[in-house]
This record gives structure tokens, C-alpha cells and sequence, in this order.
């Protein structure tokens, strides 16, 4: 990644998932998994804070709550798009929202897409603004291409790649994230799914939606730097006990490697590899996809549970 600003859209958009906030009924558990994961997972006022180690960002908060549930959103912006952002958003009569417990009251607070909060907020960009590293090193000290398994490290993503949301009405949530925050489309397939990027630079998606009978939170997927990492990655999560999932495959839309490991709570964490890379100002040839290419191009059949909204009865 780099600090450099991308050349400015004609509208205003959104450049990073700044931070994406949640509860969970177990943060002993969370912080099981996480760590596990390869997240530096931190204790901050009461909650868990997710970092990945050498960065400085702050990805993720995980609240206690009753259950596993988004609470909502926080957006970076530019400063100078702060005050267009409020004009248009009073033009389409978008309402306002208070910020939830627990979050800070800076910034612009919307009503989103399925009653989701969602805080636009000045922030420097933690959005890749280049592609994601492809590494195929060879093992020092060892004669073949592969890497010693007695030396291979455990896998620590870089950062956050993307979130996938669902909602009710994918058409109308991509009004408000289009419309509304200026992010553009990059694929869809039908109502079922649509992927998100930022004008000013992302991975092929940085917000994805999918059509559910109400909001929540699939899956965070998470930068690791080689086939190896994602690899590596399934056989610590599987150690640590975190059987289930989905993969290893690779994306139709995005090309990405993965791996999904199931939670407590029945939401994903992915390993991702190799994604797409959308530069600002690119003109990505969005499409409308066969369902068989929303998904993968190879991999396990999918779970039965893969698509449901385990937050369904918290709301």
C-alpha cells in the first residue's frame, strides 16, 4: 500500500472500510479465533480491537452483545468531499442516524442501506492503492521450490481486503452505496450478489452484498501474500480446532484465492489471495454474471449453511 491521493472522481466517494463493528456473545472466544486467524487482536475500552501485526490501522471492533451482529459501518473519506457528502445526502433525503452505543459521534452518521448506521468519517486511506503482493520465494537453505514445513511461518494477513454484507434488497442497497457513497460497480450476477469498488483505488471489491432476508455480516476477507499463506493459513485454523469452511478454490469475479473458516457464530473469516486489482480512475468492465461464475471457478461444494444469515434473528 501507499499514502499516495489518487486522482479525485467528479463525485464524491468513499476510499476505505475504515473500521467494520460487530458483537459477539463470547469475546473470550473471539479473541480465540482471531488470534488464531494470525490478527493482532487487542483489549481496547472493553472490547476487542483487530489490527494485523506491523500496521498501525485498526480494522475491526468486536462489542459483547447478546449475539453476533453488525453494528455498523465506519467509512474513510477525503476531507475536502466531508461537506459534499452532507449536501447530497440531505438532496436524496437520506436520514440521518444517531450514533450507536459505543461509537463516537464524529463525522457524518447515515441511515444506510437496511437500517445499517454507517459513519462517514475523515481518515487517511487503508484501502490498497496498489495491487496485493504475489510472493513465490524459495525456502533459503532448501534445495526445492517449496517451503520447509518445520520452517514455514504461520500466516498473518496484511489487511483488510473487503466485507461482504447481506441485505434484503441487494438492488436498492447498491442505490445507497452507489448512489449515496459513490462506490461503483465492478460485478454483479442478477438481485443475488453485486461487488463494490472505490473510485480512488481498491481490490476488485471493497464492499460486496448479498441477498438475504435482512442485514449482516458474511464474511471479512483478509490480504495474505501467497498461495502458501492461505494454505497455511486453513492447516493453523484446523489445528486450532476451526474445522469448518469453505475452500481452498478461486473466485470467477475477483480471481481470487481463498479460504473461508467458519466462526462460533456462523459468519467467515477468508484467507484471500490474489484479487483483482481496480486502479483510481480505472474504468473496470463491470457484468452481469451466470450464477454459476458468482462464486468459483474450483473448489469444494459448498457447505450447506454458506449463504445464510445467522444474524436473521438478532434483528
Amino acid at each position: 500500500m501507499t499514502a499516495a491521493t489518487p486522482p479525485r472522481p467528479d463525485q464524491p466517494a468513499v476510499h476505505s472500510v475504515d473500521e467494520f463493528v460487530f458483537s459477539v456473545p463470547d469475546l473470550a472466544e473471539a479473541r480465540r479465533f482471531y488470534t488464531h486467524f494470525g490478527l493482532d487482536v487487542r483489549e481496547e475500552a472493553g472490547a476487542l480491537a483487530l489490527y494485523t501485526h506491523g500496521h498501525p490501522h485498526r480494522w475491526a471492533r468486536i462489542l459483547a452483545g447478546p449475539s453476533k451482529r453488525l453494528l455498523w459501518l465506519s467509512l474513510g473519506i477525503h476531507a475536502e468531499d466531508a461537506p459534499r457528502f452532507a449536501q447530497r445526502a440531505a438532496a436524496l433525503g437520506v436520514p440521518a442516524a444517531a450514533p450507536p452505543p459505543g461509537a463516537d459521534g464524529d463525522g457524518l452518521w447515515l441511515r444506510g442501506a437496511d437500517g445499517l448506521p454507517v459513519q462517514l468519517r475523515v481518515a487517511g486511506k487503508c484501502s490498497p492503492s496498489q495491487p496485493a503482493p504475489r510472493e513465490w520465494p524459495p525456502a533459503p537453505g532448501h534445495g526445492g521450490r517449496a517451503p520447509s514445513r518445520s520452517q514455514a511461518p504461520a500466516t498473518r494477513p496484511l489487511y483488510l481486503s473487503h466485507i461482504l454484507l447481506f441485505s434484503a434488497d441487494v438492488d436498492a442497497a447498491r442505490a445507497f452505496y452507489e448512489g449515496v457513497l459513490g462506490l461503483q460497480l465492478s460485478d454483479r450476477s442478477g438481485s443475488d450478489i453485486a461487488f463494490l469498488h472505490s473510485p480512488h483505488g481498491s481490490d476488485h471489491h471493497l464492499i460486496a452484498l448479498a441477498r438475504s432476508g435482512g442485514p449482516g455480516l458474511h464474511h471479512s476477507s483478509w490480504c495474505v501474500p501467497s498461495l502458501d499463506a492461505v494454505g497455511i493459513g486453513a492447516q493453523q485454523m484446523a489445528q486450532a480446532g476451526y474445522t469448518r469452511g469453505w475452500g481452498l478454490g478461486r473466485h470467477v469475479l475477483g480471481s481470487n484465492y481463498f479460504r473461508y473458516v467458519r466462526d462460533p457464530w456462523g459468519s467467515y473469516a477468508e484467507y484471500s489471495y490474489d484479487i483483482d486489482y481496480v486502479a483510481a480512475g480505472q474504468a473496470w468492465p463491470a457484468a452481469d454474471h451466470p450464477p454459476e461464475d458468482a462464486l468459483y471457478v474450483w473448489g469444494p461444494e459448498l457447505p450447506p449453511d454458506f449463504i445464510a444469515n445467522h444474524e436473521l434473528n438478532a434483528h
